[in-house]
């Protein structure tokens, strides 16, 4: 009888555990995505920056995304109404939309970029925070 209690015992212990595992297993990390636009090249960003990243969110690729505005696309950005109104868009649907405050400013463009919503900020940290936490990047 003692045989069989400890045997009863040992079998709720592993279906208590099983069970642990699978919603442990169920849990999953937010896939993120942090896409760093660097380019200069209207065609990069018309042709796909923003089609990637804007669907990267819309349909669910990723659950976080993060756009980051460094170099010559601020400049770009700022001088283009037509990606103007593409980076609304991506902040409509959630996207978290940055630029490096340093490049901004080399083009003169830190107010431009702010009035769309976008945060102008210093990048260097933020984006080794991305790399550091895993986040999958994207630099075009």
């Amino acid at each position: 009888m003692q045989k069989l209690i400890i045997l009863l015992m040992a079998m709720v212990s592993m279906v208590c555990t099983v069970q642990s595992q699978n919603s442990n297993n169920m849990e999953k990390e937010p896939e993120k995505l942090a896409v760093l636009w660097t380019s200069g090249d209207p065609e990069v960003f018309d042709k796909m920056v923003f089609m990637y990243t804007y669907n990267a969110k819309k349909q669910g690729w990723f659950d976080e995304v993060a756009f980051i505005i460094w170099g010559p696309s601020s400049k770009l950005l700022a001088e283009t109404p037509k990606f103007q109104e593409n980076i609304k868009q991506m902040m409509e649907i959630g996207i978290k939309v940055e630029a490096c405050v340093v490049c901004a400013r080399m083009y003169e463009v830190d107010d431009d970029l702010r009035e769309l919503g976008v945060d102008v900020k210093g990048m260097g940290t933020p984006l080794s925070d991305y790399l550091k936490d895993g986040w999958r990047t994207l630099s075009l």
